[in-house]
């Protein structure tokens, strides 16, 4: 066999993204691209803020020599401390750049966390639904992953993760706003998960740490803020990227923010870069970590994001769809009107309606929705969205 068994396995448990992909090449060359809906990819289609124009072209017509050798292996400094002096704001704690490790992204960050964290067959909680990588990633790093439901509206469900924890959990990810529901966890969420944590560490004479996913923490709407984790929760690690907040997918930056509160801090430390550097990152691209440093108080328009969330929830709800209104992120999340929501992503696709089944997130009966896309495309999709509720009887459900 060409590749391994685990690999082969893994193939066919994520293929159902593949398959979707396949999907609408085939069903865009039949019909065009502006007759079908493609919502499965979480893909920015807007474009990056002004400031970042203005940097890149300065930077351009003004190049810093050497600027595109190598740097520490934690990044440059002056980067570092940009991302560092917003947080120290935010929170009021000592950041400094020492507490800052720049990556090739949300990905490559939580892959060097990881990395640095985990002995064989450590465990690690991840709770449902989730970003789909999560399992991959933790295995990467010869981690165990554990699954732990949320309650019915997607929040932490502190007596399910109280169960789950054990002698040998090293550390549970948090995703808020959260990709698939878009919902923020609230401040009085997290200071209860940090008891708990301490609780289970006393308990178990452990250190169990708590991984942050934020590339979507500047995606919130209606007022809504997103605590920080660090005012709550000593062991912790925000992962991030700005693909979402700056539209620069493509780019593959982001950071890794240690508290200083944590445990053993400058150790940790220590593994991380030494993490970033062996697993082949070396680096985060030398051009985006200078232009990124400009720009950490800066963001993608909301209300566009805003408008389309609300397009698409008013109208799927009106049909008889069930859904949380979601907080932040370009997500939605909606139960599944048939019990297999493999069928029912099946039956979307005879509509030219691209969606992807809650299964791909640990959590089967749902189906998401990722309107980052085109309004346009929104508007054209919801007359197929009410052929497909009206073929499925959704009034009568």
């Amino acid at each position: 066999m060409a590749i391994s068994k685990k690999v082969e396995k893994f193939l066919a448990g994520a293929s159902f993204i593949r398959k979707m992909f396949e999907e609408g090449e085939r069903l865009r060359a039949i019909y065009g691209a502006d007759k079908v809906f493609d919502f499965t990819i979480g893909n920015p289609n807007v474009e990056p803020p002004e400031k970042f124009r203005e940097e890149l072209k300065k930077l351009a017509l003004n190049p810093v020599p050497g600027m595109h050798r190598y740097m520490s292996n934690a990044g440059y400094t002056e980067t570092r401390s940009a991302v560092a002096e917003v947080l120290k704001e935010e929170t009021g704690l000592p950041f400094g750049p020492e507490f800052v490790v720049m990556t090739t992204g949300a990905g490559g960050a939580i892959n060097v966390v990881l990395k640095t964290l985990l002995d064989p067959e450590d465990e690690v909680i991840v709770l449902k639904p989730y970003f789909v990588e999560y399992r991959f990633y933790v295995d990467n790093h010869g981690g165990k992953t554990v699954e732990v439901s949320t309650t019915p509206e997607f929040r932490p469900d502190l007596e399910a993760l109280s169960r789950a924890i054990t002698p040998r959990t090293k550390a549970i990810i948090i995703n808020s706003p959260n990709n698939p529901t878009g919902v923020v966890y609230s401040a009085g969420e997290l200071e209860a998960l940090g008891k708990l944590i301490k609780q289970k560490e006393s308990e178990y004479n452990s250190d169990i740490y708590v991984i942050s996913d934020e590339p979507y923490a500047k995606i919130v709407y209606d007022g809504i803020k997103v605590p920080s984790v660090f005012l709550y929760l000593d062991n912790s690690l925000v992962v991030t990227s700005h693909s979402k907040d700056l539209a620069l997918p493509g780019e593959r930056i982001g950071y890794i923010a240690a508290s200083p509160g944590a445990k053993d801090i400058e150790l940790l430390m220590e593994g991380l870069v030494f993490a970033n550097r062996t697993l082949g990152f070396v680096n985060a691209p030398a051009l985006m970590q200078r232009l990124v440093a400009g720009l950490q108080r800066e963001s993608v328009d909301l209300e566009e994001y805003r408008e389309k969330r609300d397009i698409l929830y008013n109208h799927l709800t009106s049909l008889g769809f069930e859904m949380n209104k979601p907080d932040g992120a370009f997500y939605l999340f909606p139960k599944s009107p048939l019990p297999d929501d493999g069928e029912f992503v099946r039956k979307a696709q005879e509509h030219n309606i691209l969606l992807v089944p809650g299964a791909g997130f640990g959590l089967p009966g749902y189906f998401r929705i990722a309107y980052c896309i085109d309004k346009q495309i929104i508007i054209n999709s919801l007359p197929s969205f009410t052929r497909l509720a009206e073929e499925l009887d959704m009034k009568k459900r």
